[in-house]
């Protein structure tokens, strides 16, 4: 093919790239354009080289055209010409430079393509693992759900011949889930979808996924209840009868210290055991705290381990949730919800829908605008009494 017949192909090739998303499609024709820009590029440097070649000609022997000689004021040795240039500007005179351009196929669009990966690199991590450990329930096409729960047990008593038994029902509570609604939306430029890696595009559809995750991971704390909205962790109605997690059970503490997570521990659960399948929620400031508490020896007082957003503190297990103000904060205030400790079991999530994602090239078809939304229906609430033990700060 000649070097006009290539720039052709190109132009052929970013017409079909345009028209297809097939990813494997995308690198074939990547890799051919590349390819052919290759050779347009070592002709280009082949004609070049033969258009240096053609205006050095050949020097007779002897002195050059000059009749001084190489080292003579008006011969052709460089250093010697810059000297006198250098004298002539000095004096305050001009001089003149030659001035050339590349070869005009070098300088053209179709020779020094602009390379893009072919992936996209994922920010840092912000979406907690807590939206995957609670209890999910599965109910397509469901408006609400409640879940019922043992407040107490009833206790016997001697009773004498005759007499009534003594009475001892269990106490029950509900916990009510009603269908909300979690929405993401986003925009692209209608380039990205042409003209950059479908990795882009793909990564722009999936964010909508991960924003609804995002906001779920946080509201399953902080959630505030009521009409539209899911009931948190951290959540206490305005009546405290209507307690799921009585308010009384929450522990305050000021700082984290050696003791702290045995304070956790043996406060949480009732009276005849020790629970042994919690989890700890909390800020990853407070892990940092942790972490660096020391007994007095200088050693540290936790064994920390981290796997990414979980881990465990001397075998306890942790999740990191932002939604958590962190204890060791000077901005976090007295009586703000800190840490929970509890089975994740503890919290249901039922699912109402599965997350529906659209994509849509009408809505800003003018400005060349590609949107993207998603939305998902669900509940949730904690759906056992005081199924979490609650730290707040001091």
């Amino acid at each position: 093919m000649t070097v006009k017949e290539m720039k052709a192909r190109l132009r052929a090739i970013n017409a079909e790239a345009a028209k297809t998303t097939d990813t494997e499609a995308l690198n074939k024709l990547l890799q051919e354009a590349e390819d052919l820009n290759a050779k347009i590029e070592e002709a280009a440097n082949r004609a070049r080289l033969q258009h240096l070649a053609d205006g050095a000609g050949e020097e007779p022997e002897g002195n050059p055209a000059g009749g001084e000689g190489s080292g003579g004021e008006s011969g052709t040795d460089p250093e010697n010409k810059a000297t006198k240039n250098g004298k002539t500007l000095m004096a305050g005179g001009k001089v003149t430079r030659a001035f050339s351009v590349k070869n005009a196929i070098t300088s053209s669009s179709a020779v020094l393509a602009n390379h893009t990966a072919t992936d996209v690199k994922p920010g840092f991590n912000e979406v907690s693992s807590l939206v995957d450990r609670v209890k999910a329930i599965p109910l397509p096409g469901g408006e609400s759900y409640k879940r019922g729960f043992v407040k107490s047990y009833g206790e016997g008593d001697y009773t004498e011949e005759g007499k009534n038994y003594k009475d001892a029902e269990p106490t029950f509570g509900y916990a009510e889930m009603v269908k909300t609604k979690i929405t993401a939306y986003c925009e692209e430029p209608e380039e990205i979808a042409k003209l950059a890696p479908s990795a882009y595009s793909d990564t722009i559809e999936g964010s909508t996924e991960i924003a609804i995750r995002k906001k779920l991971s946080r509201q399953i704390l902080v959630g505030e209840g009521g009409t539209g909205k899911l009931y948190g962790i951290f959540y206490n109605p305005t009546d405290s009868a209507d307690d799921i997690i009585d308010r009384k059970t929450d522990i305050a503490i000021s700082a984290i210290d050696k003791t702290t997570l045995d304070t956790i521990i043996y406060s949480f659960g009732g009276d005849e055991d020790v629970e042994d399948v919690a989890v700890l929620i909390l800020n990853k400031a407070d892990l940092k705290a942790f972490a660096t508490v020391r007994n007095a020896d200088g050693k540290k007082a936790y064994t920390v381990i981290n796997h990414g957003n979980t881990g465990s503190i001397d075998g306890v297990p942790y999740i990191i949730n932002s939604a958590c103000k962190a204890v060791s904060a000077e901005a976090t205030a007295a009586g703000d919800y800190a840490m929970a400790y509890g089975p994740l079991s503890n919290y249901e999530m039922p699912i109402f829908s599965d997350i529906d994602i659209q994509r849509s090239t009408e809505y800003k078809f003018k400005q060349g605008q590609i949107a993207h939304r998603g939305d998902v229906f669900v509940g949730g609430n904690v759906a056992a009494h005081n199924g979490f033990l609650r730290v707040k700060k001091k």
